[in-house]
């Protein structure tokens, strides 16, 4: 990997692997398109309506006891998590549906309430107590998940725009294929995991996008400082450079944000657990794009003659 027929070249001849990591980048993106289409996005009750109860028991609980009981109640879709000290759990679950809204809450009313009794019956030794209760209506859901995948829609239009204005339009393209590369595969690689997508996901995939922007703005910048001025030893030549002189940059900050998030999924629980597992994917493809698909899109782009240098300025 190391150039030795030119030292001003850079320490690493990143531009001459953008074929083989190229491939391997359009097959993760195929495959995580496919496994998303067949295998489905599990979401939350954030996205499909339900409702969630955290309580927290004075005494030592099994997390199958409370399963067995919250089973029994014949609710649907339901699902049982444990985090802090283990004797708190959220449980998320679904009731069947009305023929209206209001027949529909009257449903989840009925759920929730029989389900609190119930626990309050069966573990009344362990003292449990109900911190949170949070319903969604099915139509609400409905509309947070569209406005959710809009929100992620929009913003990569926005940097588009602001990518192409900021510098100009041959960086705006390689700059959104490598946020959605980004994303589409940590989304997929979530699912793959069996975790619910919800707000707080898309809020990290989110803060993935603008993270992984980041970096890809900084090598764009140090390309555009050198092109005119290593116009003769072509653009290869020029983003390869780039991309040596910002990668000690890149590691540095990426391995910071990474060994945070890390530390974040192996000891929270939760959410916040989740949040972190997202992050830390996402920074790993974020980095590897960042190198191997944002920057080297311009020689395609060259190749397909939608870059032409603009005259040198004297």
């Amino acid at each position: 990997m190391k150039t030795k027929n030119n030292a001003e070249y850079g320490k690493f001849d990143f531009v001459g692997k953008v074929g083989f990591f190229g491939g391997i980048s359009v097959l993760l993106v195929v495959i995580s398109v496919v496994y998303l289409m067949a295998r489905g996005i599990t979401y939350g009750i954030d996205f499909v309506g339900g409702t969630e109860i955290q309580v927290r028991f004075g005494g030592k609980v099994h997390i199958d006891e409370v399963r067995k009981v919250v089973e029994e109640q014949g609710l649907l879709n339901t699902h049982l998590q444990a985090f802090g000290d283990k004797n708190e759990f959220i449980v998320r679950f679904q009731t069947k549906r009305g023929q209206n809204d209001k027949e529909t809450n009257d449903i989840q009313n009925v759920g929730v309430t029989t389900l609190k009794e119930k626990i309050t019956t069966q573990f009344a030794a362990s003292v449990p107590e109900f911190r949170r209760v949070d319903t969604v209506g099915p139509q609400v859901g409905a509309e947070l998940k569209r406005n959710g995948f809009l929100a992620v829609f929009y913003s990569l239009l926005v940097i588009l725009i602001y990518v192409a204005l900021r510098f100009d339009y041959k960086y705006g393209p390689g700059a959104v294929i490598c946020l959605a590369h980004d994303a589409v595969i940590t989304l997929a690689i979530f699912v793959a995991v069996g975790k619910e997508v919800n707000i707080p996901i898309m809020a990290a995939i989110l803060t993935l996008i603008g993270y992984s922007l980041n970096d890809t703005i900084v090598v764009f910048d140090r390309i555009r400082e050198t092109e005119h001025h290593q116009r003769d030893k072509g653009m290869r030549f020029t983003i390869n450079r780039a991309i040596n002189d910002m990668f000690e940059r890149t590691l540095i900050t990426s391995g910071t944000v990474f060994t945070s998030s890390l530390c974040l999924w192996l000891i929270a629980d939760g959410t916040v657990s989740d949040i972190a597992f997202a992050l830390c994917v996402g920074i790993l493809f974020g980095t590897y794009s960042s190198i191997y698909v944002a920057a080297p899109i311009i020689l395609a782009m060259e190749k397909l003659n939608l870059y032409k240098p603009s005259p040198v300025t004297t």
